[in-house]
C-alpha cells in the first residue's frame, strides 16, 4: 500500500545514491552507473507512492519520462563515443609518425564526439523539464516548497551545463533533493481554502437587519 512514509524513505535513499554516483569518481564506471540507476528507480517508486496517495498520476508520469531520459541519454552518448573511438583507432592504421598531416577522418571523429555531447545535453535538459513539472506538483500537493526550488535548480543547472557552471548548480540541486524527500510529511495536509490574491477588494458582507443604521 502506497504511503508518504515509504516515499520519504525510498526517495531519500535514492537521492543519496544518485548523488554518490557522481561523487565517487574513483570507483569503476560501471559501479557509478549502477548507483545512479538504483537511485533513480528508488526515487521513481517514491514518486509513484506520492502520486497514488495524492491521486495525481501526472506526478508519476512526468517523473517516469524524466528517469527514462536520464538513463537513455548517457547510454546513447556512450554508444556514439564508442563508435567514434573505434573509428579514431582505425584512422591511425595508415598514419606515419612524424608527419604534420592529420589522419584521414580525424575531424569526423571529433564531430561525432561533439554530437554525443549534444545528445547527452539535450536528453538531460528535457529530463529536467519533466522533473520540474513533477516536483512542482509535489510541492503543491504536499506543501513542501523545497521540491519547487529543487526542480528549478535542476533545470537551470542542465541549461547551463555547457558552460560548466551548471555542474555546481546540479550538485546543489542534488543536495536539496535529499532534503526535499526527507521533508515529506507522513500525511497529506488538508487543503486551505482559496484566497483572493489579485483584483478589486471583496465587498463587505451585508449587516443583519437589526444592525442596519436607521435614517
Amino acid at each position: 500500500m502506497a504511503s508518504l512514509g515509504q516515499a520519504k524513505t525510498l526517495g531519500g535513499i535514492g537521492s543519496i545514491l544518485a548523488l554518490l554516483s557522481g561523487l565517487l569518481f574513483w570507483v569503476p564506471y560501471s559501479a557509478g552507473i549502477g548507483l545512479l540507476i538504483v537511485g533513480l528507480v528508488l526515487m521513481l517508486v517514491a514518486v509513484k507512492n506520492i502520486a497514488d496517495t495524492t491521486g495525481d498520476q501526472p506526478i508519476f508520469n512526468n517523473m517516469m519520462y524524466s528517469v527514462i531520459l536520464a538513463i537513455i541519454g548517457p547510454v546513447i552518448a556512450a554508444v556514439v563515443v564508442f563508435a567514434a573511438a573505434a573509428s579514431f583507432l582505425s584512422t591511425f592504421r595508415g598514419f606515419t609518425p612524424g608527419t604534420t598531416t592529420l589522419p584521414s577522418g580525424f575531424l569526423a571523429v571529433i564531430g561525432i564526439i561533439i554530437l554525443a555531447g549534444v545528445i547527452l545535453w539535450v536528453c538531460i535538459l528535457i529530463s529536467t523539464i519533466f522533473l520540474k513539472k513533477s516536483y512542482d506538483a509535489i510541492a503543491t500537493k504536499l506543501r513542501v516548497d523545497i521540491f519547487r526550488t529543487t526542480g528549478l535548480l535542476f533545470l537551470i543547472g542542465a541549461a547551463t551545463l555547457i558552460v560548466l557552471v551548471g555542474v555546481l548548480i546540479l550538485f546543489i540541486a542534488a543536495i536539496l533533493q535529499i532534503v526535499a524527500f526527507f521533508s515529506i510529511p507522513e500525511q497529506v495536509s488538508p487543503q486551505m481554502p482559496p484566497q483572493q490574491v489579485w483584483g478589486p477588494p471583496m465587498p463587505p458582507a451585508p449587516l443583519p437587519p437589526s444592525m442596519t443604521p436607521t435614517q
